[in-house]
Order: structure tokens, then C-alpha cells, then sequence
């Protein structure tokens, strides 16, 4: 079944037309006016949605039939949007921002471009098929649907094993690389190998950091932020990586697939515990699988051919 992180009104009219439903009989089954679905639709990505009408988009989606899910994820999975500050830089030969939305967890993930990039501290040239990568770390909200349909053991900073509402768009901490890689697996994914995470962060010309080569601790969230905990996934627009993805430097760590040693994986990204100085994409940084903290998460990616298999395409 399709999912959303956050509604905007590019899902909502999504969600209408997957219903073929007029925009009046939409507002009324949601309980609000249609002068409201109307102005939604109209601001796309740029609006913000009460969390009680998004609590009711959820609903609206989650008692759809079977057909209207398989018509959204359709049209929800052809959406490419390009952030409008990177549009305006002239010049900047930024890669190509393409998004689809997985159809099992209905997360969005960015298209990484099959080409060399620059690695590792000595900027090796590697060359990396394409990927897919989700576009925000996995939240508490998305770990919770998991642990739901699994059983699977809740993290240890959940009391009695319910997330906080306060937290629920937060990247999910206290997960061991086990905890991960299990996750991943009931999505239909994987956890990312250190490489394509790195290309992800830093985009094919080995940026030192995913908005570029400028030393910005305010567009991510490392210890000088001074906020002492991690933050909503979407928070630092200004700090998403060449290709649209999000907290690639600080929050929290990252488990990739890479193992460094027996019995110990990669992390990447740096954290909300961690200084500035740490969170540079091409830094090594491991634990064995079996850590677990309150600065350290992961995302999930799928190889494009993956993928394109699950879309039918």
C-alpha cells in the first residue's frame, strides 16, 4: 500500500484524480472546503498542510481501494521536481533531479545517474551504475508502519513502544545495521554500499560537501547548530545534495552495506552529536552491526534496474 511522508499539493490532486473525484466531492469527504483543496492543488510543493488534514489525507489514501492505490503510486511516480534555487544558478551543470515514488513503502527517491564520480578523500574517479536513493533518512513514522507489520522490536527511546507524535518526522534512531538491513529488506530495498551514499552527497564533481565547497555549518545539523537532538527530515532545504536529497551532511549517522571489517559497516553523514569538521561526505567512519545510539539512522536505495522492474516500466 502507498504511504506519504508529507503531503503537498501535488499528492493531493494525485490522490483526487486516482479517485475520480471533482475537487467539491473531494473536500467534502475530506471535511474541508473546496476552496481549500483548490488552493492546495494550486501551490504544489510550496504549501503546508495542517497535520489534521494531512492525518485525513492519510486516512483518505489508507481506506482506497486496491485500484486507486495502484493509480497513485502511477501518477505520484512520474512527478520530477527540481528545487528552485538550483534552478536559478546559471551555469552550475547540476545533474538532473528525477523522483519517483517506491511502490512498496510509497517513500520518494532520487534517480543517481549511472557516470564517475570523485571519491574518498583523494577524489578517485569511480564509476557507479545507476541507483536509486531515498530522498530523506527513514523516520520514526516510517520505522513505526514496519515495526506494525513485522513485530519487529521497537528503539529504546519510544515510550512503551509508541513513538512520540513530536518526533515522528525525525530520522529513527537506536537502530543496530541489523535493524536496518531488515527494514530495508521488508521495503524492497537495500541499504546503500559507502560509494553510492558518498555520490549522492557530493554529485559527480566530488563537491566537499552536498551544497557545494563552502564551509556552511548552518545548512545541516551538527553540534554548533546548538539544538542538541535530531530534526524533522525536511528541515535544511538549503543543504539537500545535487540531486534533491536531504541531510547528507549531520543529523544523524548512517548505515550503508559496506563492510570495513568482519562484523563492522560503514557510516556516513555525520550527526546532530557530531562537529562540523566530521561531516564531510568523503570522511570513513565505522561500528559494528550490532551499535545502537541516538545519533545514528539510515536510508535505503534500490539499483534502477530494481526498481523499474517493481514500476513495470
Amino acid at each position: 500500500m502507498a504511504t506519504v511522508e508529507r503531503w503537498t499539493g501535488l499528492e493531493v490532486r494525485a490522490l483526487r484524480e486516482a479517485q475520480r473525484m471533482s475537487i467539491e466531492a473531494f473536500a467534502a469527504k475530506l471535511g474541508v472546503s473546496d476552496r481549500m483543496v483548490s488552493k492546495w492543488e494550486a501551490r504544489g510543493e510550496t504549501i503546508k498542510i495542517r497535520p489534521v488534514n494531512q492525518a485525513a489525507l492519510d486516512t483518505a489514501l489508507a481506506t482506497s481501494s486496491p485500484e486507486v492505490h495502484a493509480r497513485f503510486v502511477k501518477l505520484t511516480s512520474s512527478l520530477d521536481s527540481v528545487l528552485p534555487d538550483q534552478r536559478a544558478q546559471e551555469g552550475s551543470a547540476l545533474p538532473r533531479q528525477h523522483q519517483v515514488r517506491h511502490p512498496h513503502d510509497g517513500k520518494k527517491m532520487a534517480l543517481i545517474d549511472a557516470g564517475v564520480y570523485l571519491s574518498g578523500a583523494g577524489n578517485s574517479p569511480v564509476w557507479l551504475p545507476s541507483f536509486y536513493i531515498d530522498l530523506y533518512p527513514v523516520t520514526n513514522s516510517d520505522y513505526e508502519r514496519f515495526v506494525a507489520a513485522t513485530g519487529h522490536a521497537t528503539p529504546q527511546h519510544w515510550p512503551k513502544g509508541r513513538c512520540p507524535e513530536s518526533i515522528l518526522d525525525h530520522p529513527v534512531v537506536f537502530v543496530t545495521w541489523h535493524d536496518a538491513a531488515a527494514y530495508a529488506s521488508w521495503a524492497g530495498k537495500e541499504l546503500p554500499s559507502s560509494q553510492q551514499w558518498e555520490k549522492t552527497a557530493r554529485g559527480p564533481r566530488g563537491e566537499i560537501y552536498p551544497w557545494g565547497s563552502q564551509q556552511t555549518p548552518a545548512k545541516c545539523n551538527t553540534r554548533e547548530s546548538g539544538i542538541g537532538s535530531t530534526t524533522p527530515v525536511t528541515r535544511y532545504h538549503s543543504g539537500v545534495s545535487p540531486y534533491g536529497v536531504y541531510d547528507m551532511c549531520g543529523n544523524t549517522w548512517e548505515w550503508t552495506s559496506t563492510l570495513s571489517e568482519p562484523g563492522r559497516y560503514e557510516l556516513k553523514a555525520g550527526a546532530w552529536t557530531s562537529p562540523f569538521s566530521r561531516v564531510t561526505p568523503a570522511a570513513f567512519n565505522d561500528a559494528s552491526a550490532d551499535m545502537f545510539d541516538d545519533d545514528t539512522g539510515f536510508r535505503c536505495g534500490i539499483s534502477a534496474e530494481d526498481l523499474h522492474q517493481l514500476l513495470g516500466d
